[in-house]
């Protein structure tokens, strides 16, 4: 068939007076004329007709993933296939006495073929991808970008491999039995990749690591939130805006804190203290104990405690017996029953977690008084901005209680103390 078209045509020139090889030239620039005024025609009715019938039709459905794939481009990338197949099939028409030309023109054809399914299957897996972030990734804070990733590596190396057997007229199996000689090549080439694929999917399995996690990591200077977790790196963006890229396998192999397990539960924790200098601690005198009733919290802890006190003492019937071998309320005492009610107030504060402000070992600087306990607000700018508040008021009433905070002498106080 393709020799009769092309000799009708060449056979009605000649009619019209043109010789046999002028004949045959205009024959075949005519003839690749028309496929080409063809394979223009099939791809605006692919591009203008089928693609707007199609995006329609996916603007209708109540389903979002066609969306996405719409989105993506797929069914655009799939339209550059329409013009290809005209052209492949009918090449043949212009040139049926120059096999070779044919099966040259054929070969670019397929190659560019191949091209185009990588560029309509990369599409697709990035819709693949966006899809299960919508609707499953946000929700568990999971990622199955490294293993698209791998199979995008996998179909380029088959994509490589296919236009190298078109282009060399190889089979496949010859290239293939090629890679066993270069797969220590291969296998430093994809070192990182294939480090990171193994660490994916350790940090998968054992739920290490999701999108959303805050986590620190000192050693690579990554203290944020992980915003994307791929083949090859977990990028964590810090609290700074800056981001930091840290290998996938790094997470596996070296030590990083995640912090979901607080986010997960009821409270943040407080821990810190505040340093009492020895020399003022002292018993507390009757005027500060009527002094400190005023603290509401502290009224009915006083009044029930002075009076145990005071029946206490009253059974060793010696003054000078009380003095050595009664018992007397402390400021530093009284002052630590104060910050634990001063808490268990704060409605800031989770009391159904640990509470506890405890006094520690003395120190050369003095005697910690430290606070252990759990904001029930996690965020961490509100969470700085309650423990602050609470020592800022701890501060400033600690010199109610005759108590003096440690602070090393600056160069002012050793200057007052010369004058």
């Amino acid at each position: 068939m393709n020799n009769n078209l092309y000799q009708n045509v060449t056979d009605l020139l000649m009619d019209w007076g043109i010789n046999l090889g002028t004949s045959k030239v205009l024959t075949t620039i005519a003839i690749l004329l028309a496929i080409i005024i063809v394979s223009v025609i099939a791809d605006f009715i692919t591009k203008k007709i089928i693609l707007v019938v199609i995006t329609r039709l996916v603007r209708r459905t109540k389903s979002t993933w066609d969306d996405v794939i719409h989105e993506k481009r797929v069914f655009d990338k799939l339209s550059h296939l329409a013009p290809i197949f005209i052209v492949y099939f009918t090449i043949g028409i212009a040139f049926p006495f120059n096999p070779g030309w044919v099966l040259f023109f054929q070969k670019a054809l397929m190659v560019y073929m191949v091209f185009v399914f990588i560029m309509v299957l990369n599409a697709f897996l990035n819709a693949v991808n966006q899809i299960y972030d919508d609707n499953i990734g946000i929700k568990r804070g999971t990622s199955i970008k490294s293993y698209i990733q791998v199979v995008k590596i996998i179909i380029f190396i088959i994509a490589a491999i296919s236009a190298l057997s078109i282009l060399l007229n190889k089979e496949v199996g010859y290239f293939v039995t090629g890679l066993g000689a270069v797969s220590a090549v291969l296998l430093l080439i994809f070192k990182d990749s294939i480090l990171g694929l193994v660490g994916g999917i350790q940090l998968s399995s054992n739920d290490m690591v999701r999108i959303g996690d805050w986590i620190s990591m000192p050693a690579r200077n990554a203290d944020g939130t992980v915003i994307e977790v791929s083949l090859n790196t977990v990028k964590v963006q810090n609290w700074d805006n800056t981001i930091s890229t840290i290998p996938t396998y790094a997470l596996v192999t070296e030590s990083f804190s995640n912090w979901r397990g607080m986010e997960e539960s009821g409270g943040r924790r407080i821990k810190r203290s505040i340093i009492l200098d020895m020399k003022s601690v002292k018993f507390c005198s009757a005027e500060l104990i009527e002094k400190l009733k005023h603290y509401k919290v502290l009224n009915d802890y006083l009044t029930n405690k002075t009076k145990e006190i005071e029946d206490f003492n009253n059974k060793l019937n010696d003054g000078s017996a009380v003095k050595y071998n009664g018992r007397r309320l402390t400021n530093i005492g009284v002052f630590r029953k104060y910050i634990e009610e001063y808490l268990r107030n704060n409605e800031n504060i989770n009391t159904d977690m640990t509470l506890i402000v405890r006094q520690l070992a003395p120190t050369p600087e003095g005697i910690p008084m430290e606070i252990y306990g759990f904001s029930k607000i996690k965020a961490w700018a509100s969470f700085e901005g309650i423990q602050s508040d609470i020592f800022d008021h701890l501060l400033a009433v600690v010199s109610d209680f005759e108590l003096s905070v440690f602070q090393n002498p600056s160069s002012s106080d050793i200057r007052s103390l010369k004058e």
